[in-house]
């Protein structure tokens, strides 16, 4: 994926916001994972940051969730939802970053409650949804 000048710039602060809403999960461990990032709680994976995952030409989120509510996102969105490769078939989603407009808060509320399904229970009331 070749990215101009603008779009990487763009994809640098895109990823700065998103390590922002990780970071203020509590008990999160961020990976460096060569351009993408992992998102792990206690040792249960929560989401990644994906910059251009094996040539797809994608920046996104793919993060926990459950198979009603990926379809029923990819259904009203499909430009920006899709199932990613590998977790999809478990019902992970997979939100673009790439796009023109974000839906920051689409993606909080994602992580969110992808962090509350996993956290243990003293961790995930601390999150409110």
């Amino acid at each position: 994926m070749t990215l101009s000048a603008r779009q990487l710039a763009t994809a640098d602060a895109r990823r700065a916001q998103l390590v922002k809403i990780f970071s203020s999960l509590p008990e999160v461990e961020i990976q460096e994972l060569g351009e993408h990032l992992g998102l792990r709680i206690r040792k249960k994976s929560l989401a990644y940051y994906q910059f251009d995952h094996h040539g797809d030409g994608m920046i996104s989120l793919v993060c926990r969730s459950n198979v009603n509510e990926q379809r029923r996102l990819i259904q009203s969105d499909p430009e920006t939802f899709f199932v990613p490769d590998y977790v999809g078939s478990r019902g992970w989603i997979g939100m673009r970053l790439d796009l023109d407009e974000v839906d920051w808060e689409t993606a909080t509320d994602l992580l969110k409650r992808g962090y509350q399904e996993i956290a243990p229970r003293k961790l995930a009331a601390m999150i409110d949804v």
